[in-house]
């Protein structure tokens, strides 16, 4: 079932991509937008969704802010490529922007997908006023230097400390740079419906973290091939991660304490949250 509705949203979310980003003009930057719009596993979105449904929420109102958070998203993805950040040639098994384009396209892409992200947000068919500005605050916290663009930025100033990072510290910086935004779509289905948030925050925080140790693990063992991007990269500059601090066994049990964690917090929803539940089994389980 969670893989029928998994494939379901992603189709939906890139429906709705393509039918807004088709009103934009015929120009490089809008052809790179689209570019680097297409693919990838769109679990952020997925969960907007799956909250909404959770609350009761319309498709019609969840699809905006799924579509826009996926937009937030490949916007970091665009910028954290770039050669002055990453300098990746590969993602989603296609090139990046920079190498397909220019870097100036890159960072306008990247520019107009974070803008796109809040219009989604606010639009008119979301809901009340009141649901559009809290979706947009909430975003831009998530997203800016109380959230994403922090961890970002304690990642990079760890690739020139004169020691690597501690435990602590690196669960600091995934916090922002990767649960921050699993956090607000997980929660955007109750703020959505004007419902507590407290259960999901809870269930977004233990899977966010679960993804990343995931991830590194999968940096370890992957397959660069089915990950679509170059694996590795941490190793190879000698930087900190979960695997690196915990070893890969203990990395492993960590990641499944963090997913039985992520699931008992939705027990209050019943039966009716089974399908975000497999999402947290599926994020230490996936291949890429």
């Amino acid at each position: 079932m969670f893989q029928d509705r998994l494939a379901q949203d992603v189709a939906q979310i890139q429906d709705h991509f393509d039918l807004v980003l088709s009103t934009f003009d015929d120009l490089p930057v809008a052809h790179a937008m689209a570019h680097t719009t297409q693919g990838g596993k769109r679990l952020r979105g997925f969960l907007v969704l799956e909250s909404a449904r959770l609350h009761g929420v319309d498709l019609s109102r969840a699809i905006w802010p799924a579509t826009g958070i996926e937009a937030l998203h490949a916007y970091s993805l665009v910028h954290d490529d770039l050669p002055c950040m990453d300098d990746d040639a590969l993602r989603r098994g296609k090139p990046t922007i920079h190498v397909k384009w220019d870097e100036a396209t890159a960072v306008l892409a990247g520019d107009a997908l974070q803008t796109l992200a809040f219009e989604l947000c606010t639009r008119p068919e979301v809901g009340p006023a009141e649901v559009r500005a809290d979706l947009a605050l909430t975003l831009a916290q998530a997203s800016g230097a109380q959230g994403m663009v922090l961890g970002q930025a304690l990642d990079m100033a760890a690739e020139t400390a004169g020691s690597p990072l501690n435990l602590e510290q690196i669960t600091r910086l995934q916090a922002g740079k990767t649960g921050a935004l699993f956090e607000w779509s997980a929660c955007a289905g109750a703020r959505l419906a004007q419902a507590d948030p407290e259960n999901l925050r809870q269930y977004a925080r233990a899977l966010g973290l679960a993804f990343q140790i995931a991830d590194d693990i999968l940096d370890i063992e992957g397959d660069a091939e089915k990950a679509g991007k170059r694996l590795q990269k941490d190793t190879e500059a000698g930087k900190a991660t979960f695997v690196s601090l915990l070893g890969l066994d203990a990395a492993k049990a960590r990641a499944q304490e963090l997913v039985e964690q992520a699931c008992s917090a939705l027990d209050d929803y019943g039966p009716q949250a089974e399908t975000l539940k497999d999402a947290a089994r599926f994020v230490i389980a996936r291949d890429s």
